[in-house]
C-alpha cells in the first residue's frame, strides 16, 4: 500500500509518503504548488549508501524505530512484562487526517494526526495498545531537521525567564529537557530552526511549540549519515502504563520573512484559536495587584485606600493577592484551606468587593489550587494526598497535592467553587511555586481536568497562569487559561527584554506586565515611571506597586500611559508583535502593526548606552511600500535636556512612504539609558 498526504497552511507545506510502513515527511517547507505529485517528491528524497554504511538507509520516518537499525534516538521506547518492545509497525488505515499504522501481532498501534488551523500545523501521535504497556518516551511526529543553520531554543530562570541560545547543528544530540513537572523556567516548550543569515525580518525559519504543561523533552539530532530528526514528547518516563497514552500537540509554522513570520503565526493561533475568552467582547482590563504594596498584610482600610488611588490611575480590576485564607501570614501555612481568615476578613470580601465596585473595577483573587503547606488543616486530615516522600525537600515552605487523585480534585472544586459562588469574582490568578518531586504526566492530567471543571461551572471567571512568574507558559495551559504572568520581575529593564523574546511565540492580550515600585523588589533597581509605565504598555497592562509612593508627576505620568493604552487597546490587543533588527544592540524595538495594516506602534527601548553617540535608524518592518504614513513621536516631551538637536520627530508629526521607513527608518532623538521613545503611524 502506498500513499502520500500534504497538510498545507497559506505559507507552508508538510508532505508525507508511506510504502506501507510508518510514513516519512518528505518535504516541509514553503507551500508546494497544488498539483505537486507528491509520490515523486517521495522518490526524489530517497538518498545513496556508500562505504561504511548499512546496506539500505533506515527511513527517517514519523515515528523511527530500532528495529529497523535506525542510527539514531528512536521514537518509542516501551516495555511489556519488563521486556523492551520492537514492533513491526505497518500502515493499517488512513483518512486525509489520521494514519494508524499496526503491529497486530503485539496488538500495537500508532494513530498520527495532522490538522490545520491559520498558519499552524498541529500533529500528534497516540499510541494504542490491546494490553498495558510501560511507556519510557513517545514522540510526537519526527520531523526532519533542515541541513542549514541553526538551533534557537531558550533557557531561563526565575526573574530571567525567556533566554534565547542559539547553536549550530553539529553530529549528535542536543537534548532539551523539562523535568520539573512543569513547563518551565528552565526549558520552555518552544524552539526554532533558522536558516543561517535569518533576522527578525529577513530569511527562513521554521518554528516548532509542543503544547503541554506538564514536563517536555527535545531531541534535535543529527546522525552519523548527516540526516536531522527533530522529537518532542513528554519528559521521558512520566507516562507510566497504559493501554492509550499520547502526546500534546506539536505546533508547527515556518515562514520567508525572518523569525516574525512564525512569531505572528504562533501569536495569533493563540490568541485566536487556543485560549477561549469568558467575554470576547470585554476589553482587556487594565489591572491592579496588590502583592508588592502589602504582601501578607491585609488590612480593610488600607486596601479601600489603595484600591481607591489605583481606580484614579486607571485601574479596572483589583486582584487580592496571597495572604486571605486559613492563618496566612506568610509561606509557611495554610495552602489548602481555601477559607477566608476572619482574623483578617471579620466580615469578609463583601466590604472590599463592594468599595471596588462603587470605583468602577471588578475583583480577582489568588490561588494556588496545587500546592499545600503541612503546617495546613488539609495535610493534618489528609497526609495521604501529599504528592512524594514524606522526607523529600521542600519549596517555598510547601508540597504538592497529588492531582491525579479524583478526591483531591473534588476537594478542591468544592472549596474554589464556593469562594466564586458567593463572590462577584471575575478573575483568578492561579500560581504554582514549587517543582514537583515527582514528575508525572497524570500530574498535569488531573491539573488541566479541574481547570476544565471550574470554567465548566459559573460564574465564569478568567484564569491566569503564574508558576511563579513564566514556569508555565504553554498552549496546553492556554486551552483553559486567558493570561500569564511572564516573570515576577517587574523591573522595567529585565521585562523589556523578556517581554521580547516571549513575543517569538506570545501575543500581547495573554500577556500581563505591570508598572512596579520605583525601587524594584527583586532587583533593586531605580527606573523612572515613564520607563516603567511604557514597558507595561507594551503588553497587557496593570500596576504592582504600593500607589501611595507615587509622586505628582509620577502619578501624573503613570495616568497618561494608561489612557493611552486604553485609548488603543481595541487593537494593540489584537496587533502582530513585530520585533525589529537594531543595528545598535543597546537597542531592543518592537512595532505593533494592527491586522488591518492601517496603524502601528513602536516601542524603541535603550536598555544601555550605546556604543556609538547618536542613535543609528530604525527601520521599520511589515508596512505597505507603496503606501504613505503620518508617524509621531508620543512622548517627545520626554526627550532630555541633552538631546539638543532637532530631528524632525521632536517638532511633530511627518510623514514618509513605507518604503523609506523600511529601508532607511526612523531618525529619533537622542536618549538616556533606561528610556524608551514610543512612535505611532498611520496609513494614509
Amino acid at each position: 500500500m502506498s500513499r502520500s498526504w500534504r497538510f498545507d497552511t497559506p505559507s507552508q507545506t508538510l508532505a508525507l509518503h508511506s510504502d506501507g510502513a510508518v510514513p516519512r515527511v518528505t518535504y516541509w517547507g514553503p507551500a508546494l504548488p497544488a498539483g505537486e505529485d507528491l509520490a515523486q517528491l517521495a522518490r526524489l528524497s530517497v538518498q545513496d549508501v556508500t562505504g561504511g554504511m548499512i546496506d539500505r538507509l533506515p527511513d527517517l520516518t514519523l515515528c523511527p524505530l530500532a528495529r529497523d537499525s535506525f542510527p539514531g534516538q528512536p521514537g518509542l521506547i516501551a516495555y511489556r512484562g519488563g521486556e523492551m518492545l520492537h514492533p513491526d509497525l505497518r500502515l493499517f488505515a488512513a483518512d486525509d487526517h489520521h494514519i494508524t499504522v499496526r503491529d497486530e501481532a503485539l496488538g500495537i498501534g500508532l494513530l498520527f494526526t495532522f490538522e490545520t488551523e491559520g498558519d499552524i500545523i498541529s500533529a500528534r501521535t497516540v499510541l494504542e495498545a490491546d494490553e498495558p504497556i510501560t511507556l519510557h518516551w513517545l514522540s510526537a511526529p519526527v520531523i526532519p531537521g533542515p541541513q542549514s543553520g541553526n538551533i534557537l531554543d531558550f533557557s531561563g530562570r526565575w526573574i530571567g525567564e525567556f533566554q534565547p541560545i542559539r547553536n549550530a547543528w553539529t553530529p549528535g544530540l542536543r537534548l532539551r529537557e523539562a523535568t520539573g513537572g512543569r513547563s518551565g523556567h528552565e526549558h520552555p516548550p518552544f524552539a526554532i530552526f533558522s536558516d543561517t543569515g535569518t533576522t527578525n525580518t529577513r530569511g527562513s525559519a521554521a518554528a516548532m511549540h509542543y503544547a503541554w504543561p506538564g514536563g517536555h523533552r527535545m531531541q534535535a539530532e543529527e546522525l552519523p549519515d548527516g540526516r536531522r530528526q527533530i522529537q518532542w514528547g513528554h519528559a521521558a518516563g512520566t507516562q507510566g502504563t497504559g493501554t492509550r497514552l499520547e502526546c500534546a500537540d506539536l505546533l508547527l509554522t515556518r515562514a520567508d520573512a525572518g523569525l516574525n513570520g512564525c512569531a505572528t503565526a504562533f501569536q495569533r493561533h493563540i490568541r485566536d484559536r487556543v485560549v477561549t475568552w469568558p467575554n470576547p467582547a470585554r476589553p482587556r482590563p487594565v489591572h491592579y495587584n496588590c502583592w508588592e504594596a502589602v504582601y501578607f498584610d491585609h488590612d480593610l482600610a488600607t486596601l479601600k485606600d489603595i484600591a481607591t488611588r489605583a481606580a484614579a490611575l486607571g485601574a479596572e480590576r483589583f486582584v487580592l493577592d496571597d495572604g486571605w485564607f486559613g492563618r496566612r501570614d506568610d509561606d509557611t501555612s495554610s495552602l489548602g484551606d481555601w477559607v477566608i481568615d476572619r482574623t483578617k476578613w471579620p466580615d469578609g470580601f463583601a466590604p472590599l468587593i463592594d468599595h471596588i465596585h462603587k470605583l468602577g473595577m471588578t475583583f480577582g483573587l489568588w490561588f494556588e489550587p496545587e500546592m499545600v503547606n503541612r503546617n495546613s488543616d488539609l495535610a493534618r486530615a489528609h497526609p495521604d494526598w501529599i504528592l512524594g516522600p514524606d522526607n523529600q525537600v521542600e519549596g517555598r515552605q510547601q508540597r504538592v497535592l497529588n492531582m491525579a487523585l479524583p478526591e483531591v480534585r473534588d476537594y478542591l472544586f468544592g472549596q474554589i467553587s464556593t469562594i466564586l459562588s458567593t463572590h462577584d469574582i471575575d478573575y483568578i490568578k492561579w500560581d504554582h511555586n514549587r517543582l514537583l518531586p515527582i514528575a508525572d504526566a497524570a500530574q498535569a492530567h488531573g491539573t488541566l481536568e479541574l481547570m476544565a471543571r471550574l470554567r465548566q461551572a459559573p460564574p465564569a471567571v478568567e484564569i491566569a497562569s503564574c508558576a511563579p512568574g513564566g514556569g508555565r507558559i504553554d498552549a496546553g495551559i492556554l486551552r483553559h487559561t486567558h493570561r500569564v504572568w511572564l516573570s515576577d520581575s517587574n523591573d522595567a529593564l529585565e521585562r523589556l527584554r523578556i517581554q521580547h523574546d516571549a513575543a517569538l511565540f506570545l501575543p500581547a492580550a495573554i500577556t500581563g506586565s505591570h508598572v512596579g515600585p520605583r525601587t524594584c523588589h527583586t532587583s533593586g533597581r531605580v527606573i523612572d515611571i515613564r520607563m516603567r509605565a511604557w514597558v507595561a504598555a507594551q503588553r497587557h497592562m496593570g500596576f504592582e506597586m504600593d500607589p501611595r509612593e507615587l509622586t505628582e508627576d509620577e502619578a501624573g505620568v503613570l495616568t497618561r500611559v494608561t489612557a493611552w493604552w486604553k485609548a488603543n487597546r481595541h487593537w494593540t490587543m489584537s496587533a502582530d508583535i513585530l520585533r525589529l533588527d537594531s543595528e545598535d544592540p543597546a537597542i531592543i524595538a518592537e512595532q505593533q502593526m494592527a491586522r488591518d495594516g492601517r496603524r502601528f506602534a513602536a516601542f524603541v527601548g535603550r536598555a544601555v548606552a550605546s556604543g556609538q553617540i547618536l542613535p543609528r535608524p530604525l527601520r521599520l518592518a511589515g508596512l505597505d511600500p507603496a503606501a504613505r504614513y503620518r508617524v509621531r513621536l508620543v512622548n517627545a516631551e520626554d526627550a532630555k535636556r541633552l538631546s539638543r538637536g532637532k530631528p524632525a520627530l521632536k517638532e511633530g508629526p511627518q510623514e514618509a512612504s513605507g518604503t523609506w521607513l523600511m529601508q532607511q527608518g526612523l531618525t529619533l532623538p537622542w536618549s538616556f539609558p533606561e528610556t524608551i521613545w514610543v512612535v505611532e503611524g498611520e496609513r494614509l
